[in-house]
């Protein structure tokens, strides 16, 4: 992701870093100059502001002092707690902050109103907050914001939303100890997690709650860890742990109160070891720990930014990823337009760009991300606020090429929650098939930008569907072209001969049209196979039946089990058939044992299915 980084507003760091040097003379930013509107949009500055380079504030200014760490940051005098708290997860992992600030070991070099460092002479989150500063307009543009956005907007993480009230957590023990091991698992592979409790008004913001905690303000995750209990050998012996988690407050003080805070006399169940590893200390520095269920009871929401792991060596799971960029665009053609809004608006809904992938194997875990456009730097103006967006999954059609125009029997598998945030994440379980992707806006006719990023354990295939229909080509005129489209639903079949006297059946379907042919999955061990297997045709000789047949799958030879031969008339019927089975030849040859049950859907009009 940082290799493809593009320069903002073309400026190049290293471009600009050269010219400075050949100049001898410091940089001075043209598209982020030293005056108010660089500070504020809407409000006056507090006061007199004076513009200082670090070696104006401090004798010995340094980019670093003794390194970089969470304890380096406290919040300023603007509300950014969400940002602080970012910064606080990246200092955390040193392989990312080397990357989000160039060449950091070359730039060793009164009280800043914004993000400052605790030592007076370290710079690093005043000057990487100036940058985001940048990207968002103005500083007050940073004022209200989210954790998780940041993060991902430093690493290229991909964000997910978890909402510990709404979802119960704090009264499911299971759900807790899923939600504890995942977050383990995140934290030790380099992921970053904040946390904040929600505010029901406006007066509540920043409020300090009688066990210390904070509404409203964002905390960053500093460790995730099972604490061992006990002391000496025989505590490795016993081998009891407790689940806990430990959290920073951007402003450097006020902490947790309640158990296991610094001075509870919970951590005399801790042997001195451990509690050396931990890194206990009796000091309001803003860090402090918590058993996983009171941070489940008090805590709303948590952010969770996991770094995908797609590098092709690794001793971890290895995902495939796939990044589309797109736009919600307006277009007086329905067959153009891609601005639809989501399902509740079904005349328009498929009016959205469309991405197909398939899922190869039986069962598959894809993770999907859909972020928005920052319209922050937008707020000047009195817009910049996030659109409300998210995404559906379709099953599709096994050979489906074409944009999909009605929802005939294609199945809704998932749908994600529709939210006015960056980002909206969603991890689903999907069956062998073909799917489409369809992220929306909830309302019609929004307009913005989006990036999608799909996650599959093997490669999906992902692409956007851009043609409505087959092309016309050239050579179309001596060939053919398609006259009809025709929509094949087979559901299930019943009553099937046993093929395999000693073993199992594993019976699957085959849909033939125009010497083109279509293969659903294998059904394991049954006689009644419910298969919800669909494919689609373009016929150029409407005339020509349909061939739908099934068979056994087998070691030694495959069994045919019986056909149905389709006309696949317009003027058919559209309605669910149950038809019996017979051997080959023609459509009213002799019957086998079983039936089928199938759709079949007939028109004309090319872009009507």
């Amino acid at each position: 992701m940082f290799s493809s980084a593009v320069p903002y507003k073309n400026q190049h760091y290293s471009e600009l870093k050269k010219a400075c040097i050949k100049d001898k003379k410091l940089f001075e930013d043209s598209e982020f100059p030293a005056i108010n509107s660089s500070l504020f949009f809407r409000r006056s500055p507090p006061g007199r502001v004076e513009w200082k380079r670090p070696g104006e504030i401090s004798k010995s200014p340094h980019l670093f002092v003794e390194g970089i760490s969470a304890h380096d940051l406290n919040q300023g005098s603007v509300g950014n707690c969400w940002f602080v708290a970012a910064c606080s997860c990246l200092a955390l992992k040193e392989n990312l902050w080397k990357k989000v600030i160039p060449d950091w070991k070359e730039q060793e070099w009164d009280k800043l109103i914004y993000c400052h460092s605790k030592d007076n002479n370290e710079f690093w989150s005043a000057l990487l907050e100036k940058a985001y500063a940048k990207l968002a307009g103005c500083y007050e543009s940073l004022e209200g914001g989210s954790t998780g956005d940041a993060v991902v907007d430093f690493t290229g993480a991909v964000a997910e939303a978890i909402d510990l009230e709404a979802e119960a957590f704090h009264s499911d023990q299971k759900k807790q100890d899923e939600l504890f091991t995942d977050l383990l698992k995140v934290y030790d592979r380099g992921g970053l997690i904040s946390c904040s409790i929600k505010v029901s008004h406006t007066h509540e913001i920043e409020l300090k709650m009688g066990n210390g905690l904070v509404k409203g303000h964002a905390y960053s995750v500093t460790a995730v860890k099972n604490v061992r209990l006990g002391h000496g050998l025989l505590a490795y012996f016993k081998n009891e742990t407790i689940p806990m988690i430990r959290m920073r407050n951007p402003w450097g003080k006020t902490e947790w109160n309640g158990a296991w805070s610094d001075t509870s006399e919970e951590w005399s169940k801790v042997g001195d070891t451990e509690r050396g590893n931990l890194g206990i200390t009796v000091a309001d520095d803003g860090e402090f720990w918590m058993v996983f269920s009171d941070w489940c009871k008090y805590f709303t929401d948590v952010d969770v930014c996991r770094l995908i792991n797609t590098s092709v060596i690794s001793i971890h799971k290895r995902w495939h990823e796939v990044v589309h960029f797109g736009s919600w665009t307006k277009n007086a053609d329905p067959l153009l337009n891609r601005c639809g809004g989501c399902y509740n608006h079904k005349l328009t809904f498929l009016q959205n760009p469309q991405y197909l992938f398939d899922v190869t194997k039986e069962v598959d875990q894809v993770l999907l991300s859909l972020q928005q456009k920052d319209m922050k730097i937008n707020r000047k103006y009195g817009q910049g606020e996030n659109q409300t967006v998210g995404f559906s999954i379709i099953k599709v059609e096994t050979n489906r090429k074409y944009r999909l125009h009605d929802i005939v029997t294609q199945q809704f598998v998932a749908t994600s929650t529709y939210i006015n945030a960056r980002t909206v994440f969603m991890r689903v379980n999907l069956q062998q098939g073909r799917y489409i992707v369809m992220p929306t806006s909830f309302k019609p006719l929004t307009l913005t930008d989006y990036m999608l990023r799909l996650f599959t354990d093997v490669d999906s295939g992902c692409r956007e569907l851009m043609d409505d229909k087959p092309k016309v080509r050239c050579w179309s005129s001596f060939v053919g072209y398609p006259q009809v489209v025709s929509h094949i639903y087979v559901h299930a079949a019943q009553g099937l001969e046993n093929q395999d006297k000693t073993g199992g059946n594993y019976p699957y379907v085959i849909i033939y049209c125009e010497g083109k042919s279509v293969e659903s999955p294998v059904k394991k061990d049954t006689l009644e196979p419910e298969f919800a297997f669909s494919a689609v045709f373009y016929r150029k000789h409407p005339r020509k039946p349909i061939t739908v047949q099934i068979w056994n799958s087998n070691a030694v030879k495959d069994q045919f089990m019986g056909q149905v031969m389709l006309t696949g008339s317009v003027k058919d019927t559209t309605e669910a058939q149950v038809l019996r089975l017979r051997k080959q030849g023609s459509q009213m040859a002799e019957e086998m044992p079983g039936y089928i049950s199938l759709k079949i859907v007939t028109v004309t009009q090319l872009t009507a299915i």
